[in-house]
């Protein structure tokens, strides 16, 4: 047998020979009609090349491991003589048998299913990005190392699965003030964001199988969830009015829910008319179906009074309002909310209960200090006049980069805009142009499902700094030039020639 070095024993990680060696004798890396040896071999090399038996790691004894297996010790002896043999293991006599320090990479090189998560965007046009004042964060930070100091017995066993009535309490003040929607701090729903309510609400409301309506363009993210629940989700085309219901009707008339973003409909940014709303609380009440409010960017209007919400509208009767203090204050608080009618509070408590018992706790006191003392007003004054610069610096400057190529609408509401060609452009324009430009932000057209997408870019405006949104703007501008095609060249998705705007002088 070959020597083990003496430094190689002095380094080794494990100097205690194990008593019992995990072997699996019967996996598909055993050849089941192999002889004992070999069976054994394949079980070593497979430990070995696992992590089971770590470089440096004594083997166990020939005779302990003959009785784990019930093999012969030949056998045992002759597998380990052939580990040694391709470099899975070395010896010494007097010390025994160990894993090698080196494993053969033609045998250690095993095959790993690789895993592909899609990493949030952060770069210049990224969505969801947010900024918050320094002072606001201040007075965060005090809240919540007041209540580290005073932590108390809550902490240590199970809440109310909606979570804390003094953060629901404070909800409840801040939607009565805010969005004119009364509601008793018991219909109020803790969760870690909308997609987490929208989760537990669908679960309590519809069955797999149910149609509910979503808007189309709409919220990729909302789209994905509800089919991800066993849900049908039916495409209703969205218009400058919002959601068309007489479309919804004729598609799905007995759907047993509609989810909508009638403030800030998104991505276009439209917002859903009265007319419009009052149709859709008709539908809703005539069907026996719950409209799901998802109250997006609601806080962030910069012109205007915003129209009163859906559920204020319908007093919390078929409507359910969904809000989260991922923009307000920052995402990584992981705290969202939804007001319920009183129906539904009862089945949607049982199901959060089922799911994941209860909110955090930790950081709900200092958030419910922030509604409570002014904190979280005065840092949405603060951040929605950032926001409002950023917004028209972002417009301004795609508009003259681009020669009027793009139509930039400066919305009066949210954290977005929407950039859009000529509707007869082919849209893998504007793929290429983004490309081309690397920068963050939506394609227009990935909004879409069953409507004809509009060519154009969806562009996140909020948490950036003002050089780097003016130097993307102007990459994906000038990009957007050089995208599209000669005056005169056929379009392939639209309908007819495509023309360059002609340059000022």
């Amino acid at each position: 047998m070959r020597k083990i070095p003496t430094n190689f024993l002095a380094n080794s990680p494990a100097t205690r020979r194990k008593a019992e060696l995990p072997l699996d004798l019967d996996g598909p890396h055993v050849t089941a009609d192999a002889s004992s040896q070999h069976r054994l071999y394949q079980a070593l090399c497979h430990a070995i090349t696992g992590g089971i038996a770590k470089p440096g790691e004594p083997l166990p004894p020939q005779r302990t491991l003959a009785k784990q297996t019930g093999f012969r010790r030949n056998a045992v002896t002759s597998a380990y003589e052939r580990l040694i043999a391709d470099g899975f293991a070395v010896a010494t006599v007097g010390s025994g048998t160990f894993v090698a320090a080196r494993i053969p990479a033609r045998a250690s090189d095993t095959r790993k299913t690789r895993i592909a998560i899609e990493a949030p965007q952060q770069g210049a046009l990224a969505l969801g990005c947010t900024h918050i004042d320094e002072r606001a964060l201040q007075r965060f930070r005090s809240f919540a190392g007041r209540r580290m100091r005073a932590f108390g017995a809550e902490h240590l066993q199970y809440g109310d699965p909606r979570g804390s009535r003094e953060l629901r309490a404070a909800i409840a003040d801040h939607l009565l003030s805010a969005r004119g929607l009364r509601c008793d701090p018991d219909q109020i729903m803790l969760a870690s964001g909308t997609q987490h309510a929208l989760r537990i609400v669908l679960g309590a409301i519809l069955k797999p199988g149910d149609q509910i309506w979503c808007e189309d363009p709409g919220y990729p993210a909302a789209r994905r969830a509800i089919g991800h629940y066993g849900l049908r989700p039916v495409s209703v085309p969205v218009d400058g009015s919002g959601m068309i219901v007489a479309r919804g009707r004729a598609l799905a008339p007995a759907a047993g829910a509609a989810y909508v973003t009638p403030s800030h409909q998104f991505p276009l940014g439209v917002q859903m008319s009265m007319p419009r709303r009052l149709e859709l609380l008709d539908w809703a009440r005539e069907a026996s179906a719950f409209v799901i409010e998802d109250d997006y960017d609601s806080e962030f209007r910069y012109d205007g009074a915003p129209l009163l919400s859906l559920a204020g509208i319908d007093h919390l009767s078929r409507v359910i309002y969904m809000g989260t203090f991922a923009k307000t204050l920052f995402p990584g608080l992981r705290i969202g909310y939804c007001a319920l009618p009183e129906r539904l509070v009862g089945p949607v408590t049982t199901a959060r209960a089922a799911l994941d018992r209860f909110p955090g706790t930790l950081l709900e006191g200092a958030v419910a200090d922030m509604l409570n003392s002014g904190a979280f007003a005065a840092n949405l004054r603060k951040v929605r006049g950032i926001y409002r610069e950023a917004r028209d610096v972002l417009a301004s400057t795609l508009s003259a980069a681009s020669e009027g190529l793009l139509s930039v609408p400066v919305p009066s509401q949210g954290l977005h805009l929407v950039a859009r060609f000529d509707p007869s452009t082919d849209p893998q324009v504007a793929a290429n142009a983004k490309t081309k430009a690397g920068v963050a932000g939506w394609l227009l057209a990935e909004t879409y499902f069953r409507v004809r997408p509009l060519p154009g870019f969806v562009l996140g405006f909020a948490g950036h700094p003002l050089p780097q949104l003016i130097a993307s703007a102007e990459r994906l501008a000038k990009a957007s030039l050089a995208a599209l095609p000669i005056s005169g060249k056929p379009n392939k998705g639209g309908t007819g020639k495509i023309k360059r705007p002609k340059t000022a002088t």
